[in-house]
This record gives structure tokens, C-alpha cells and sequence, in this order.
């Protein structure tokens, strides 16, 4: 809105209420703006290629399946070097160091790991696809992001996906459900809309 505008709208309510709004556009122009990031910008370069030239075996592995796991990956013998790149960049936690302390929006999908009492979810993984960590092996830990959100989350269904505003910190978080190589302070988060 146009400040002089604003200021012949206020004509009448006063000097207190123009410097009110004066200082609510103040405000919202000193708001941090978020740049819209990518999950692939998170990773190193060599990480992608690896993934994106996923070993011919692994086609022929049935999901679900003993053998459809990291873990058994990196217990193959004889693997070649494309099988181990690939297997390295499954559970890379190499970080593009530019993003420590940055200010991002990233839209994503929340894996819960603590509730409060009003169960609202107050520490969880933002990941990039639904089923992450729940349905089958985790992301890479450098396409996983740490959330402690003290405000908590109404979660409503795990399918949810939301964007996620905050500052990423390089910091590695591990539990049971899985490593990540990134955390967030959050400050907004909204339901994606399609």
C-alpha cells in the first residue's frame, strides 16, 4: 500500500493512528524474507550424481525385501565403485556450508519425534517426500532437517505437507528413526497447497 494513501485514509483518526500504521509498514518491510530452496540444493553435487546413477542390481532387489536396505547395501561383497558411491551418498552427511545460518523456505513433510501433552508435535524431522522414515529407509541425512518447535505442530495426518520457514543450521541430529545433517530454527510454517 501506497504511504500516502495510507496517510489520507487515516486523515481524521488522527496522528497516533498514522504513526501506527507508519510503524506497521516499517515492520512488515524489515520482516526476513525466506529464499525458496530446492531438497537437491542441500546436497553436494557429487552426492546427486551418485544417486541419480543408482547401481543395475538394484532394480532386481523387491522392495521391501532383506536386501532392500542400506544396511545391507553396504554388507554386499564385491561391490563396484558405482554401487559404492551410490551406497556413500545413501547416508552422506556432507552439507553445502552456504546454507549455515540462511534464512529458507522449503516445502516438505513432517516425520514426528516428540509430543507434548496436547499432542502437538514439538520435535520431528522435516523430510522431503510422504513415507520418509516411517514406510521405507530414510532420505540421505543431508536431505533430512531437525526441528525443535517448542509452539508444537497440529498434525492432523502424516500426508501433510507444509512449507517451512527458518534459519538452517549445520548441525547433525541422530536417533532411531534416522540422521540429519541439517537443523532449522523454525519461525512459519503453512500447509502447501497444491
Amino acid at each position: 500500500m501506497n504511504i500516502n494513501i495510507a496517510a489520507s485514509r487515516c486523515y481524521g483518526y488522527g496522528v497516533l493512528s498514522l504513526l501506527f500504521l507508519l510503524t506497521s509498514f516499517a515492520q512488515a518491510a524489515s520482516d526476513p524474507t525466506y529464499e525458496e530452496v530446492e531438497w537437491v540444493a542441500l546436497m553436494p553435487e557429487s552426492d546427486l550424481e551418485a544417486l541419480l546413477e543408482p547401481p543395475e542390481f538394484l532394480g532386481e532387489i523387491k522392495d521391501g525385501s532383506e536386501q532392500d536396505s542400506v544396511a545391507a547395501l553396504s554388507e554386499m561383497e564385491g561391490k563396484s565403485d558405482n554401487a559404492q558411491r551410490f551406497q556413500q551418498a545413501l547416508t552422506s552427511t556432507r552439507v553445502i556450508d552456504d546454507f549455515d545460518q540462511k534464512k529458507v523456505r522449503i516445502p516438505g513433510f513432517i516425520v514426528p519425534l516428540d509430543a507434548n501433552d496436547e499432542q502437538q508435535v514439538v520435535e520431528f524431522f522435516i523430510v522431503p517426500y510422504f513415507g520418509a522414515c516411517l514406510h521405507m529407509p530414510p532420505p540421505p541425512p543431508n536431505q533430512m532437517i531437525h526441528v525443535t518447535f517448542e509452539q508444537g505442530v497440529d498434525l492432523e495426518r502424516l500426508d501433510m505437507a507444509f512449507w517451512f520457514e527458518g534459519t538452517i543450521n549445520i548441525e547433525t541430529t541422530s536417533n532411531d528413526t534416522g540422521i540429519a545433517a541439517y537443523a532449522m530454527t523454525l519461525e512459519n510454517l503453512k500447509e502447501y497447497d497444491f
